[in-house]
């Protein structure tokens, strides 16, 4: 990014903190080969991992378990320009000890389309990075009109 191109870089507490305000983000993967895109509801765990409560035969956990993933969320403001976004890119993985399965039944995301069967799926934080966008400016330090 340049010095003055509209966005500010964001450090990891900075992402992390943005991206825990917000209930809904977007699991990227990959189908057949080709990246898909899926918004879903989500918590952040502890330590930054993101957390989806999904049903144990849904496509995005049969696709993602065991893959590198990246997982998006933001909040933009269109009518002042502004906004941020944030993308945690790490390993997906499903929860499956026990206690860890309970601690999230009991504290974890809640499933907006509740299932039969449910599991968690663990997004670990390996790579965070995310930009802010300061309203109303460009790359050349031109006021932009609302």
């Amino acid at each position: 990014m340049y010095a003055n191109d509209g966005f500010r870089e964001l450090d990891r507490q900075e992402c992390l903190s943005l991206m825990a305000g917000v209930p809904v983000g977007r699991i990227v993967f990959t189908r057949h080969a080709l990246p898909a895109v899926l918004p879903v509801n989500f918590r952040l765990d502890h330590d930054g991992a993101v957390l989806v409560r999904t049903s144990v035969s849904s496509e995005v956990l049969g696709a993602a378990v065991g893959a590198v993933v990246a997982f998006e969320a933001d909040d933009v403001d269109a009518d002042t320009h502004s906004g941020w976004s944030v993308v945690i890119t790490g390993a997906a993985t499903l929860v499956t000890d026990s206690a860890e399965h309970e601690r999230l039944l009991r504290n974890g995301p809640r499933s907006w389309v509740p299932a039969p069967r449910e599991a968690f799926l663990r997004i670990d934080p390996e790579l965070v990075t995310g930009r802010q966008l300061v309203g109303g400016r460009t790359l050349y330090g031109v006021d932009l009109p609302f």
